[in-house]
């Protein structure tokens, strides 16, 4: 058996993982066209988001080596982000569909949890797997982010809540000692999960301003007090990170 629990003669090359998901993309991305008439702009915003997408991949898993069924779940999921992150700007002009927008993103949210289930059925956990996972939550919460501030039912000011974590990474490569491991939290997982909720809510059609900014600052002032929390234990600790 190989690393992703799957016998080492069945190999699927990642570009046919990636070519099966670029078709699932295409065809949702039509689909949505088909419902709603959308700018030319959205269809090169599909193709360079599926495109960074499989190009990180590209970067950071061996071409040669099968992709595994938690990834390939991973991907199923992260070809429903692209899609809703590629309609999250038109959202003012797609109202009349917003609840399909908002089923699919709740689809995509219950999703979340089928690839680490997959990826402890077959024995593949790993720390690719897991980042993908991360770094697909982080876009789908700045879609969605970009969706509210589009309907107008929050100030500029929610794209905070997508933003809040990269720029947690981009100050990791000034200061080594936030890329210190971080333990597992249920703290960090459920400030998660209270952002895409309160996010994807937000966006549905009954929803009003004041509900919606008012759940919104409060998933703001939650994911900073959990930040808070991540980069203040990272500190005190920044000393041990620097001698591994």
């Amino acid at each position: 058996m190989d690393s992703n629990g799957q016998s080492a003669s069945i190999r699927i090359p990642l570009p046919l993982d990636l070519a099966w998901g670029f078709g699932l993309v295409l065809t949702l991305s039509f689909a949505a066209d088909r419902l709603t008439d959308l700018p030319t702009l959205f269809f090169p915003f599909v193709f360079v988001l599926y495109g960074t997408v499989a190009g990180c991949l590209f970067r950071y898993w061996p071409p040669a080596r099968d992709f595994g069924w938690a990834n390939r779940a991973t991907l199923l999921r992260g070809s429903l982000v692209v899609v809703l992150v590629a309609l999250a700007p038109f959202a003012g002009l797609i109202e009349g569909s917003l609840w399909l927008y908002g089923w699919v993103a709740l689809l995509t949210l219950i999703l979340d949890g089928v690839d680490g289930k997959v990826a402890r059925a077959t024995g593949s956990q790993s720390e690719f797997g897991a980042r993908f996972d991360m770094e697909l939550d982080a876009l789908f919460i700045l879609g969605l982010c970009v969706a509210v501030v589009a309907l107008d039912k929050a100030g500029i000011w929610v794209l905070a809540l997508g933003l809040v974590r990269y720029a947690f990474v981009g100050a990791g490569h000034f200061l080594d000692w936030l890329n210190g491991p971080l333990p597992e939290s249920f703290r960090r997982k459920t400030v998660c999960v209270w952002q895409i909720v309160t996010l994807l809510v937000a966006v549905l059609p009954p929803v009003n301003d004041l509900f919606a900014s008012t759940t919104l600052a409060t998933a703001l002032a939650l994911l900073l007090w959990s930040f808070y929390l991540d980069v203040r234990w990272l500190y005190q600790r920044r000393d041990s990170h620097a001698v591994r």
